[in-house]
């Protein structure tokens, strides 16, 4: 990933101002290390902060067409760029970026171009002939991009809040599959799919075909996890990555020994025949209480480009001592959010300490096929494939914002395949009635998916790992890991802390300890109420939406976001929960 910071129309341009927004381009660079660059027309600014990955030696940002009168800054990568570039043959391209066809699909399209991007972008482009700008972001929002007005009338983009927070007096959180036009004066909606109406499908289920198409987002992309790992292995050797890197595939896994996704991690990794590198980790709680807690993405959730090395190693690092930078990189207070991204923002470090630039991962796959665990109690299919609708349309607030900020704040790109539009959108028309988990048929969560891959005579996974039953990704790395944390919270916050806390912090009010401490600590970075109505509230179990609480009356009871807290669901549901009989889920 890079870091784009992008301001316009400032009252102020003189050299005074440019080195303010060099230095606030500067808080991005983590997201870049490669290189920086700064345009500046009259008084607009676009500056950009590089991770080289296509074209490292001329790729270089920001990006022109031909006589540079347009300039364009992007976050991301357009997968199709090649596709695209056959139907600019009347263009001279400077480089070999896969976003310098941004330019000139703009001078050809206008504004109307990006639904033709194939890929995940934020990007900001100035036309210096009119002056006039558009900023976009890609159809999920897989990565990360904010919106602030200054004082003087300017207008500011950033990948992060940290480069704008300071200097904006109001900021938001850029909308996914939006696009703001200067010359309309506002936000629009460029991604319109079927899916977004939230009407219920009828399309019958195809294996073959939902297999395909994901085959071709991760090929598409080369890399939930093993089935990526599955896929990218098959195909890995073929593609024009292995030229480069070699053709064998490496995983890791960073965790505590003896946790869910462990032992599953290094089965899969075995079967599939990858370099396989294991981490773990340690949280030191306080002198007297030592935890180790273990951390893996779901099945692999990180699935990461060949290396010519191997290594077997053993980290070790405190946890909990990580959390203040943690929150500072993911820039939220979301509770779940923060579980999971402490463990991935420590494994990010040591693969990157490897070389490694771009991971693959699994995002996405839960939302899309009602995975979590409370889905089990979804009442009827309608409310299903809505709550996944509502799912996915919260990404950008919950899992995307998390594998994002945690790799690149080691300078690493995540890919998601499962979130490719043409996955998504043959996914989401398929009939909602095959996504309801019924026991007595045997169709456990994400069952059409696993099933897709069940191939007897040329196996993706292990049987028993493929219809594994669902671990949440802070809960897969080691229920002792979340147990830790609130052990931690209980030692930072009192009583009196947590009863006084809606005088405190009136909006977003946390409701437990866990809660409040990630909030002071936040707080401490992003003080303005801007930053703080960026991060989504509201009653969650087990990761579910406010709406989806209202599916098991026991539930209002035991809001927590962790797996166990889908009681009767979960194997190690908690033992200390409501003692409420829960109904079984409808056939």
């Amino acid at each position: 990933m890079c870091g784009i910071l992008a301001v316009l129309g400032c009252v102020d341009n003189s050299q005074a101002k440019r080195s303010r927004i060099v230095e606030l381009s500067r808080r991005l660079r983590h997201r870049g290390p490669d290189w920086s660059g700064l345009h500046c027309h009259e008084d607009c600014y676009l500056a950009h902060q590089r991770l080289a990955i296509v074209d490292p030696t001329s790729g270089d940002q920001p990006l022109y067409n031909e006589d540079k009168t347009v300039i364009v800054t992007v976050n991301g990568e357009i997968y199709n760029h090649k596709q695209l570039k056959q139907k600019l043959s009347s263009h001279q391209f400077r480089t070999g970026s896969d976003c310098e066809v941004m330019a000139h699909l703009y001078e050809e399209h206008g504004e109307d171009f990006i639904d033709m991007l194939d890929g995940m972008f934020s990007f900001v482009l100035l036309d210096t002939r009119d002056k006039s700008f558009i900023a976009a972001r890609d159809a999920i929002g897989i990565t990360p991009l904010y919106m602030g007005w200054g004082l003087d009338g300017s207008i500011w983009f950033a990948s992060e809040m940290k480069a704008l927070s300071d200097d904006c007096e109001r900021f938001i959180s850029f909308p996914p599959g939006h696009i703001y036009s200067s010359k309309e004066g506002g936000l629009r909606r460029w991604y319109n799919p079927p899916w977004f109406s939230e009407q219920i499908p009828s399309t019958p289920y195809d294996p073959i075909i939902l297999r395909e198409t994901f085959e071709k987002a991760v090929v598409k992309r080369l890399l939930d996890s093993s089935l990526v790992a599955a896929v990218a292995n098959r195909h890995l050797a073929e593609s024009a990555i292995a030229q480069h890197w070699g053709s064998q595939l490496h995983t890791f896994c960073i965790g505590l020994k003896g946790s869910p996704d462990l032992k599953a991690a290094k089965e899969v990794a075995d079967y599939l025949g990858t370099r396989h590198h294991e981490l773990h980790f340690t949280v030191q709680v306080n002198i007297s209480h030592h935890f180790s807690f273990p951390f893996f993405c779901l099945n692999m959730r990180l699935l990461v480009l060949p290396r010519s090395s191997f290594f077997k190693f053993l980290l070790y690092q405190e946890g909990i001592d990580a959390l203040e930078e943690v929150i500072y990189h993911i820039e939220t207070y979301d509770v779940t959010t923060v579980r999971a991204s402490t463990p991935m923002f420590l494994m990010s470090r040591k693969i990157k300490s490897l070389g490694v630039k771009m991971v693959l991962s699994g995002e996405g796959s839960d939302e899309i096929f009602g995975g979590y665990l409370y889905f089990h109690k979804a009442p009827n299919k309608e409310e299903l494939h809505e709550e996944t609708c509502r799912k996915i349309k919260a990404l950008h607030l919950y899992d995307c914002l998390r594998a994002n900020k945690s790799t690149s704040a080691w300078g690493m790109e995540a890919r998601v395949p499962f979130l490719d539009k043409d996955f998504i959108n043959t996914a989401m028309s398929i009939d909602p009635e095959w996504k309801m988990i019924k026991p007595d048929l045997g169709r456990i969560e994400k069952w059409v998916l696993r099933n897709a891959f069940d191939d007897e005579k040329n196996p993706y996974l292990p049987m028993h790992i493929l219809y594994r039953q669902k671990e949440q990704f802070s809960d897969g790395v080691g229920y002792s890991w979340i147990d830790g944390l609130k052990e931690h919270a209980n030692k930072q916050v009192t009583d009196g802390m947590l009863m006084h806390a809606n005088y405190i912090y009136p909006e977003n009010t946390p409701t437990t300890k866990e809660a409040y401490h990630y909030r002071t600590i936040f707080e401490k970075f992003f003080p303005k109420n801007a930053a703080r109505s960026t991060v989504p509230g509201g009653p969650s179990v087990a990761c579910s939406t406010a709406k989806a609480v209202e599916w098991d009356a026991a539930w209002s009871k035991n809001l927590d976001p962790s797996g166990r807290a889908a009681l009767g669901v979960h194997e190690a549901a908690y033992e200390d929960a409501v003692d409420t009989k829960i109904a079984e889920p409808e056939n």
